[in-house]
């Protein structure tokens, strides 16, 4: 019986650079304001609301707008799903680099 290659379980939502970054930022803290996300990842307002759209959508995020005293302020939280699928995404690459390392030296077919 053949087992899967590890790449096969990378979820092609979070592995884009950006939204990775996203994830591993709200990994840290409970919810991250959009100015410390796009200063902290250094993105353009656009290029920000743009993946953060992409992870709303996949239900991997939530998106909380309020105010800070006169302030405007855009608060994003990863969902439970969304935690569950960067957990995921960083097993498979460990196990991505568990095979490479172990391998290391040899030749395989």
């Amino acid at each position: 019986m053949t087992q899967s290659h590890p790449s096969l379980s990378l979820d092609d939502t979070v592995h884009q650079r950006v939204r990775l970054g996203i994830l591993a930022v709200l990994a840290e803290a409970d919810q991250a304001d959009f100015s410390y996300l796009k200063d902290v990842l250094d993105l353009t307002d656009g290029n920000l609301s743009r993946h953060l759209r992409v992870l709303e959508d996949a239900g991997y995020i939530r998106i909380d707008k309020g105010y800070e005293g006169r302030k405007p302020r855009t608060w994003v939280k990863a969902t439970r799903e969304g935690r569950r699928a960067f957990a995921g995404h960083l097993a498979a690459l460990q196990e991505l680099i568990d095979k490479a390392t172990a391998n290391k030296g040899k030749e395989q077919v």
